[in-house]
């Protein structure tokens, strides 16, 4: 059974910083794909970043890049996303996901991936 916990959440300051994390057991690690995405208030769920499994590259949403970095350690089975210059519209629920088999084209649809953490919250204010 996969299980992904997040952590890492919280209230920040607009320009501030928080790095979440998510831990992932019952998995061969290296063999997924993990990504971050978030739900604002009111919306759907949103693709954030993600790393394909085996080096396959990192890739981010145009709403984060050079904001917030993606990072893995498949010896500690964590993946990671460290989030710079926090702004109000980063506010929403992050959840971390997994998925053994996903495709390129797929990485940014939520529908693909099979597993799930619980959500952390993050909280920027103006």
């Amino acid at each position: 059974q996969v299980q992904l916990v997040e952590s890492g959440g919280g209230f920040v300051q607009a320009g501030g910083s928080l790095t979440l994390s998510c831990v992932a057991s019952g998995v061969t690690f290296n063999s997924y794909t993990m990504a971050w995405f978030r739900r604002a208030p009111g919306k759907g769920r949103e693709f954030v970043a993600a790393i394909r499994r085996a080096g396959g590259g990192t890739y981010y949403a145009d709403s984060v890049k050079g904001r917030f970095t993606a990072s893995r350690d498949n010896a500690k089975t964590t993946f990671s996303l460290r989030m710079d210059s926090l702004n109000p519209e980063d506010t929403a629920v992050y959840y971390c996901a997994a998925d053994r088999g996903i495709i390129l084209s797929s990485l940014r649809m939520p529908d693909q991936y099979d597993w799930w953490g619980q959500g952390t919250q993050v909280t920027v204010s103006s």
